[in-house]
């Protein structure tokens, strides 16, 4: 298959499940990408540059059906820019693999313990705003580093907390096209100066970056009408059965490694 359509059928597929349940598009893209040989910082970087347009586009979407908290929305974008920032320069100094392995662990207890929220029926309660400063740090750095770790880290931290997930998903959603334009920045300046050693192999997979864009901006418009629509418990089953599956998708790699 021409490896511009392939990617186009990965990003349509990705976009559809992250702009639903407000993570998975960089996970799935980058996991891709990394299959295909390409460098961890090159991966990050090609996944960000196509999330610019799909966020736009997922954003307007949840800001349309009205699924923004918005005064989370704002310490969540800033502190989520700031830790991207630092993550993407990090990363492209060093090797993201390192980190890999506590961000399996992370998302693999946060979906129990999403799910066991679903079948207990718990109420969603209302996030102190505060909270949402240190949780866009910690999610911007890993999302840089990651190539995805927004939506699990972010997302998930607050449905885990109580959050109503259609408010969760789209509130992470729409701060995520700041804070992806900002990581993006940060990639272009570590190319322009010199930071970034592994750079040139941008160009050689710019087919599969269009193909991500692409395949991103025709499932995006239709995020914000399914978190609308979703009902409650049906959204917190599918978000800790999906961080479950993100879990050991990555994991199974790693333990492979140590065997």
């Amino acid at each position: 298959m021409d490896t511009f359509l392939m990617f186009l059928l990965v990003g349509a597929l990705a976009q559809a499940i992250d702009g639903a349940l407000g993570m998975a598009y960089g996970v799935i893209s980058s996991s891709v990408l990394l299959a295909f040989g390409v460098p961890p910082a090159t991966a990050s970087a090609s996944v960000h540059g196509a999330e610019v347009f799909t966020t736009a586009a997922s954003a307007g979407s949840h800001v349309l059906h009205k699924n923004v908290e918005w005064r989370l929305f704002l310490p969540l974008a800033v502190a989520g820019i700031v830790g991207g920032v630092v993550g993407a320069y990090v990363l492209s100094g060093i090797d993201g693999d390192i980190i890999k392995p506590f961000i399996v662990v992370y998302l693999a207890l946060i979906g129990l313990y999403i799910l066991w929220r679903g079948f207990r029926k718990a109420k969603p309660r209302r996030l102190p705003t505060w909270t949402t400063g240190p949780l866009g740090l910690i999610g911007g750095f890993f999302d840089a580093i990651g190539g995805g770790g927004w939506g699990p880290t972010v997302s998930s931290a607050m449905v885990g907390a109580g959050e109503e997930p259609r408010r969760a998903i789209g509130t992470v959603n729409t701060a995520e096209f700041f804070l992806t334009v900002a990581i993006s920045a940060t990639f272009v300046w570590a190319l322009v100066t010199g930071h970034w050693e592994n750079a040139e192999a941008l160009t050689d997979h710019a087919a599969a970056v269009g193909g991500l864009v692409a395949g991103g901006l025709i499932a995006a418009p239709f995020a914000g009408y399914i978190v609308k629509k979703a009902p409650q418990r049906v959204l917190t089953f599918a978000v800790g059965g999906l961080l479950l599956a993100l879990s050991l998708f990555q994991g199974l790699p790693l333990a492979g490694g140590l065997a």
